[in-house]
């Protein structure tokens, strides 16, 4: 008995050595404070209790003298559009197709079903959760984009977390150089940041459905990060290359 003991023990050790050692342990951290985060938003925004703190934020981008007028030259607000649209669902979905796409031609079949599932378990899940919190748009200001949708969380915001941050991460993982790893995941996060920040820009969304998208987009993408990885032990996806510093 004793020496079943040790060897489940060892096993045990050696399992979490092994998660320590790929960054599994710290995946999880995130993720889960990326979801507690977007859990204790949603409830304060429920119970009212960042609509002061929304309002000043949503105001700093805004003229003191006319609330129509956004701060900065034209050039930027026009810039801003643009930035926005990289959160777009026909931006999103080209990309997403065209990464597929690649993963295909390189052989990478099962990598490239993920990807579709991953990104599109990320729409259904959006969908839901602005459907759920059903929260309206901000009226305060003049709106500088279109909107057809409910405000919490920002779905622009999630998705480019969820799309640009999944595709960085499995396009990383096929990357044998650490430098080029981190490249990917840098500008993934870049992108996901300019486009939160437009839409608060442009008037469409509160801070605070901004800072909502980021972290559920984040949580869904650390999400799949983990289960690609479970996967690839399962080989049921192709593995990661040997990595080269």
């Amino acid at each position: 008995m004793a020496g079943i003991r040790k060897t489940i023990i060892g096993r045990g050790l050696g399992r979490i050595r092994d998660y320590a050692e790929n960054g599994t342990v710290l995946l999880l951290l995130v993720l889960s404070c990326a979801a507690w985060g977007f859990l204790e938003l949603g409830e304060a925004v429920s119970a009212g209790g960042t609509h002061s703190f929304d309002q000043r934020i949503l105001l700093l981008m805004r003229s003191a003298t006319n609330a129509g007028d956004a701060v900065g030259p034209p050039w930027f607000e026009e810039m801003s559009r643009d930035v926005t649209a990289l959160g777009g669902v026909g931006v999103l979905a080209f990309l997403t197709l065209a990464t597929g796409g690649l993963l295909g031609l390189s052989g990478r079949w099962r990598t490239m079903w993920f990807v579709f599932l991953a990104v599109g378990g990320g729409l259904v899940l959006s969908s839901l959760a602005k459907a759920g919190f059903d929260r309206p748009r901000p009226d305060l200001v003049p709106q500088f984009s279109l909107v057809h949708t409910s405000s919490f969380p920002s779905g622009h915001s999630m998705m480019a977390a969820v799309t640009y941050l999944t595709l960085a991460a499995l396009l990383a993982r096929s990357q044998p150089q650490r430098r080029i790893k981190i490249y990917l995941i840098l500008l993934a996060a870049l992108v996901t940041v300019a486009v939160g920040l437009s839409r608060i820009y442009l008037g469409v969304h509160w801070p605070t459905d901004v800072v909502a998208g980021w972290t559920a987009g984040a949580a869904w993408a650390l999400l799949c990060l983990l289960a690609a990885r479970l996967l690839e032990q399962r080989r049921a996806i192709e593995p990661e290359p040997p990595e080269q510093k």
